[in-house]
């Protein structure tokens, strides 16, 4: 067997540094990953590779470098990952170990723009008070306007009293027109601290006329006070007049101006396209997800901006890669870029009232094209098949929401490993919520066991679409690792989980300085 090809941690940060392209690529499942990781590293387990690599990695010469913690799974990814057509794939010597000689490793997700976050708060002493004080403040006083900048999924679940849900990159559209008065209080909160700290220093920067406060340490240090939050919330702020649209614009670009975002028209955008396949490249469409559905750029993702900020790896695979965003209405796009270029990315923003052409040529990346002739079996087949064994390869959380009545949980990574452990002697049923990762990982299942093996069609999604019942009871085959329980999301989270995360929030400024590959300059603002 040929000798897999080698980069070491050195290489790596110094593309970091250096601002060239380079992916990381953790292929542990979320939890190991969650404990510890380099700062850069992006997470996509083994077993989701071809669902999720396309999207994330759109040039298939990117240099890629996959690594693990000595589970072997980076022998398995590497062809896995040549299979869809990349052609600069290496194993980093030594894996998490030997990186974390040279390098800063880190915890939990979406760590570069927590330590982003934490970052502006101390350049530009972002105001902020504790719970109990705003608790006063909204028992006492009732100009105030509370805006949730989390998505409005979390808000949903939880929030704080009065609070109405505007994602953070909706902040400085719509802050206007929720608060027309300069005397009324704007608290903008978040689960934790990133978002409230991001959303109010945009406020600031955007020209606000109000005094904007984060509430500090969002739901979680409202939740440790011992104080009540509403669940089941549904009110948004509104969608902005015409003039509340050109004040906001006005102060944005100047803000923008300062910061130093460019500005393309549809000549320079084309001109990226046809270097895509050299150059990587991410379009992506920052408005309100319902705003996209109604209508959008060919070729453009829908990236809603205050998530993109929060967790950029989340769409973004390759650091050192050009972005261009797009919105229709010249504040929303310019205020996501002066974020991300103070991130270190090299961003762009299409120019407003830009004519694009309605299709674009197909981008030089790969796609997933299951081969499964003879290898699919329908819902209805299945219901009809008592002897199978039906393995779901849904992520826990939403595996333990609802599955096929009689349904396992496997792990993707360790399926070869745990389908072993499989019970009965019939045929084995492989599903995932839309199929796609099933489909993936059905040859690798047809070598681990001599069982016959199938996927389902259209997987659970083509099971419920038939009407078809669900169930909640568990079946455990594998440890479910494969999700970092965040302790800023949902209302059940221990006392000690969040006062873990906050402390660990307070010392990544730290560690950033100590790891020295970041790349981040937070803008000051003008004299």
């Amino acid at each position: 067997m040929q000798a897999m090809k080698t980069t070491t941690p050195h290489q790596v940060r110094r593309h970091w540094i250096e601002g060239r392209e380079i992916v990381l690529i953790d292929v542990r499942e979320e939890g190991p990953y969650s404990t510890s990781h380099p700062l850069f590293a992006v997470s996509i387990p083994l077993s989701e590779l071809e669902a999720r690599l396309p999207a994330l990695i759109p040039r298939n010469s990117a240099p890629i470098v996959v690594y693990d913690s000595g589970e072997g799974y980076v022998a398995r990814a590497v062809p896995r990952i040549q299979t869809l057509g990349y052609t600069d794939v290496s194993i980093l010597r030594g894996g998490l170990a030997a990186y974390a000689r040279e390098g800063e490793v880190y915890r939990d997700v979406n760590v570069p723009s927590k330590a982003f976050g934490e970052l502006v708060e101390a350049i530009r002493h972002t105001p902020s008070l504790p719970a109990r004080d705003v608790k006063h403040i909204l028992d006492t006083r009732e100009d105030v306007v509370v805006v949730d900048a989390r998505r409005f999924e979390e808000f949903h679940t939880m929030s704080i009293p009065r609070g109405r849900s505007c994602p953070g990159g909706e902040l400085a559209y719509r802050i206007r027109e929720a608060a027309p008065s300069p005397e009324t209080l704007v608290i903008v909160n978040c689960a934790g601290r990133t978002r409230s700290i991001i959303g109010t220093q945009s406020l600031i920067n955007a020209g606000v006329p109000n005094r904007v406060l984060a509430l500090r340490n969002g739901t979680i240090g409202w939740t440790l006070e011992g104080l009540d939050v509403e669940r089941g919330k549904t009110e948004r702020l509104s969608t902005p007049s015409r003039q509340a649209r050109d004040e906001a614009r006005e102060s944005v670009e100047r803000w923008a101006k300062h910061v130093g975002v460019q500005v393309i028209n549809a000549e320079t955008l084309s001109q990226f396209r046809q270097e895509a396949h050299t150059r990587t490249l991410y379009t992506l469409d920052v408005r309100d997800p319902e705003e996209y559905q109604h209508g959008h750029p060919a070729g453009f993702l829908s990236a809603p901006g205050g998530q993109l900020v929060q967790a950029t790896d989340e769409w973004i695979g390759v650091r050192g890669a050009r972005i261009v965003l797009y919105d229709d209405d010249g504040i929303r796009a310019l205020m996501t870029a002066t974020w991300l270029q103070q991130m270190g990315w090299n961003v762009y923003v299409l120019e407003q009232n830009t004519t694009l052409p309605e299709t674009v040529s197909s981008a030089p990346g790969p796609i997933f094209h299951p081969d499964l002739p003879h290898s699919t079996i329908s819902a209805t087949e299945l219901k009809n098949w008592p002897d199978a064994t039906i393995i779901d390869l849904a992520r826990s959380p939403a595996y333990t929401k609802g599955h096929i009545p009689g349904a396992y949980f496997a792990s993707g990574p360790e399926l070869a490993r745990d389908l072993q452990k499989a019970p009965g002697s019939g045929p084995i049923i492989l599903t995932s919520p839309d199929g796609i990762i099933a489909a993936a990982n059905l040859p690798f299942a047809k070598q681990a066991t001599s069982r016959p093996v199938k996927c389902l069609s259209e997987g659970t999604a083509g099971w419920t679409a038939l009407g078809y019942p669900l169930e909640t009871e568990t079946r455990w085959l594998s440890e479910p690792i494969d999700v970092y329980k965040r302790p800023y999301e949902g209302t059940n989270n221990a006392r000690e989980s969040m006062q873990s995360y906050i402390d660990w929030e307070l010392q990544l400024v730290a560690q950033l300085a100590n790891d020295g590959v970041a790349g981040f300059h937070v803008v000051r603002a003008a004299e």
